[in-house]
């Protein structure tokens, strides 16, 4: 039981560190005198924050469904899919966040005042740090979580590349807020206007479907064998121990 106040505070810490991010970015918008409106949609265009917001609301789920139902019976088929489905794109951004991106100078941030730069901070090592570390625990040491069939692996990248669909089309659509360019991509890598044509855009995606699926097939493997073993702890026979 001790588990649910666990995801209730991970789902928490989460959405805290979207609001700091959201009031570093209306203060910016407000100092650089942007529109607020193609602001707030960028930033609810994010990735991350797309990520992370879905996370809130699958860890809140879970929670609810474990404070429910208590016993030892493993969790529903859509609670463990969310889990699943929300972890590899936080795992991702972790990976991405800490082994390219941290302590790279940020030059929009150069007139922030003391109080927005440690929003900003809190925001980054919350969203790419800690809910990748909270993400890890969960997947090794949560109770109750269920075995993934093979074919979720499917569903896992599901939603990335509907958001990778979303943002290139959108892209082109939309203007920098800050009126340098029509159009605006959320990542250097992403635009094809920086890169001089779609080629190195299409080849990041690439790299990342193919780390999405790596991810996800280690959260379906670790899961399956976290499955056997609490059947095998219970007394089953290990032959019966995955049926799907």
């Amino acid at each position: 039981m001790y588990w649910v106040w666990i995801r209730i505070a991970a789902a928490a810490t989460a959405l805290s560190g979207v609001v700091a991010g959201l009031v570093v970015n209306v203060d910016r918008a407000a100092r650089q005198q942007e529109l607020l409106g193609d602001v707030l949609a960028n930033y609810f265009s994010l990735f991350t924050i797309v990520s992370t917001l879905l996370s809130v609301v699958v860890l809140a789920v879970a929670a609810n469904w474990s404070e429910r139902h208590p016993g030892t019976s493993p969790e529903p088929m859509g609670i463990a899919l969310g889990m699943a489905a929300v972890a590899g794109p936080i795992f991702l951004l972790g990976i991405v966040y800490n082994v390219l991106l941290r302590g790279l100078p940020s030059a929009i941030a150069l007139g922030d005042s003391a109080g927005i730069a440690l929003l900003d901070k809190y925001a980054a090592e919350v969203l790419h740090v800690v809910m990748p570390i909270y993400f890890v625990l969960d997947l090794l040491l949560a109770p109750r979580r269920r075995a993934l069939p093979w074919w979720t692996l499917a569903v896992l990248v599901g939603y990335p590349v509907a958001w990778i669909t979303y943002t290139m089309v959108r892209g082109e659509r939309v203007a920098n807020p800050d009126g340098t360019t029509p159009w605006w991509y959320p990542y250097p890598f992403l635009d094809p206007h920086i890169a001089g044509g779609y080629r190195s855009p299409l080849l990041y995606i690439a790299v990342m479907t193919v780390g999405l699926m790596a991810i996800g097939a280690m959260i379906i493997f670790i899961d399956r064998y976290r499955a056997r073993r609490a059947m095998r702890g219970r007394g089953r026979p290990a032959s019966g121990a995955l049926t799907i």
